[in-house]
């Protein structure tokens, strides 16, 4: 019987179940390998073989809480912080407006449908063109701002261009990949209606494609701004100027009544963006309102240009130039920052920040999400219950992870795990989030099926619930865990152990050499992170 079901199904189906057997072992393969990477990392970081936490840094934090009912309201310093929320603001705009202008650059030539129209004589030249500009493209997102912001300070000084330009450079690279995307996903019917009627390749896009991936560019780009405001706060505390550097040299100072001013300011500045940035990115979004958004962002650019008096002839100063010319004379070849032993420690310390980080961000998600999506017949307790958890991932999402690591540092010992703690609660907020709309969005068939048949809520959460929402957790889980790699080095700049640590010494040091190792050895394993969480998604899907 079953070789008769094999042969009426054809050859195809005979190949399908080894090929789906494969899949199914290499799934719990995947999940082997997860579970001894995070066991590995728990113990890596302290978490149950070692004391943790500093009893004598309580007294700090309940000084540092008691600060929040009376932050510093006076006028000097109120000023002080508005112009350095002007700054903030300022270099996140300017920044999101140079990485929306690269992003659409870059994500046309990124696009395999720009070079799909490439005549057939230059074919190869095209596909050469396309990966090329992918590579070189690719590069520069697998740096952090942070870190582009330290290259940046050592050859322009602390210039506003700096902020600019360190938020600019990597988010377009991020920008130019999306849009990538964008592009290839877009119905190409007009604008292969215009290449057969004689149009070129650039007319093609400007009036068959543009115009239809129009909102999709302006709803991202005010993403990218929120994005930006976190990382502009992260640019002030190694130097750049804004709130960070504010927050930094309150924190040196144990003032707790400013450090409450500004985490005040920075929560709200956060919530007004993730706001407006949501609204532009929720479906069926109304041309109105992005047509507006984007009159308001044409004349915050302006006036952001004019407070911060950007000077671009800075850019092609001999003394620039010259400073960029001993940068590299100096950091190359890159040489060890001290034995390959540390290194590799460092390294590994990396990885655990990171898988910690997500194991703890991913479980707060899951629960915050659950409690966060209520569903269409919720009663007024639930409903309020969902409210008040979307208003704490709002909030624990607008501080930035270097603010929740100086915040852990009183409390929890240097080293890896305050870093890794930090950066799981800022990715709970994001992940909670991601993992909301995924249960508001769900189909919610096999549920309703499960209920008729009279099943239990235990029984239709594990059935109908879980099997409908699990792989979508599991790709976002993967990909947080992509981009937190790469963000442990903004927590390693204050003390939090890892790479970041490595790099922050190396620059106090001025060892431009070690610097560039320890930049290549992040680099090095946010591929492997890449590679690893491409590989397990294909495995799971």
């Amino acid at each position: 019987m079953r070789e008769e079901s094999l042969a009426v199904r054809g050859p195809a189906a005979a190949i399908a179940r080894p090929r789906r057997s494969d899949r199914s072992r290499a799934a719990r393969w995947w999940a082997l390998a997860g579970a001894v990477l995070v066991l590995w990392s728990l113990w890596g970081t302290g978490i149950g073989r070692a004391p943790v936490l500093n009893p004598a840094g309580w007294p700090s934090l309940r000084a540092f809480a008691e600060a929040a009912l009376h932050p510093d309201l006076s006028p000097a310093f109120l000023l002080r912080t508005l112009d350095a929320a002007a700054v903030t603001v300022a270099f996140s705009l300017l920044g999101t407006v140079l990485a929306t202008v690269i992003g659409l650059i870059g994500g046309v030539l990124m696009s395999e449908a720009w070079w799909r129209d490439a005549p057939v004589s230059r074919a190869r030249r095209g596909r050469a063109g396309w990966l090329l500009t992918r590579i070189g493209v690719g590069l520069p997102r697998g740096i952090h701002e942070a870190v582009w912001g330290i290259a940046l300070l050592l050859v322009i000084g602390r210039d506003p261009l700096v902020g600019v330009l360190a938020l600019g450079i990597p988010f377009g690279a991020i920008t130019a990949k999306v849009f990538a995307e964008i592009i290839d996903e877009t119905d190409p019917a007009p604008h292969d209606a215009l290449i057969a009627a004689g149009a070129g390749r650039l007319q093609a896009f400007c009036w068959g494609t543009l115009p239809r991936i129009r909102g999709d560019v302006l709803a991202y780009a005010f993403y990218r701004f929120d994005c930006a405001l976190r990382s502009a706060v992260i640019l002030g505390m190694i130097g750049v100027g804004g709130l960070g550097f504010e927050l930094g040299t309150a924190f040196a100072g144990l003032n707790y009544e400013r450090m409450w001013t500004l985490i005040l300011v920075l929560i709200v500045l956060g919530l007004v963006c993730d706001r407006w940035s949501a609204s532009l990115r929720r479906p069926g979004a109304d041309v109105r309102r992005l047509r507006l958004s984007s009159a308001a962002a044409l004349l915050l650019t302006l006036a952001s240009i004019l407070y911060l008096r950007l000077d671009l002839a800075r850019l092609l100063s001999p003394e620039t130039w010259r400073r960029a010319g001993r940068l590299i004379a100096e950091a190359l070849p890159p040489a060890l920052p001290s034995t390959w032993a540390d290194l590799l420690g460092e390294s590994a310390a990396t990885l655990q920040m990171s898988v910690v980080a997500i194991l703890v961000g991913g479980a707060i998600g899951v629960i915050a999400a659950f409690l966060g999506a209520p569903g269409p017949s919720a009663g007024r307790l639930r409903g309020a219950v969902a409210a008040l958890c979307r208003i704490v991932l709002l909030v624990i999402r607008a501080v930035s992870p270097p603010v929740w690591a100086l915040l852990l540092l009183f409390v929890v010992l240097p080293g890896p795990l305050p870093g890794a703690l930090a950066l799981g609660l800022y990715n709970a907020g994001v992940l909670g989030r991601l993992f909301t709309e995924t249960l508001e969005t769900m189909d919610r068939r096999p549920v309703r099926a499960l209920q008729l048949l009279g099943a239990g809520p235990v029984q239709t959460f594990s059935y109908g619930v879980l099997p409908t929402v699990a792989g979508r957790f599991t790709a976002y889980g993967l990909y947080r865990w992509e981009v937190t790699i790469r963000e442990t080095v903004v927590v390693g700049v204050v003390g939090a152990g890892g790479l970041g640590r490595v790099l922050e010494s190396e620059r106090a040091a001025f060892d431009h050499a070690g610097m560039l190792t320890a930049v290549a050895a992040l680099l090095l394993l946010s591929l492997l992170v890449d590679l690893v969480s491409v590989s397990a998604r294909r495995a799971w899907r």
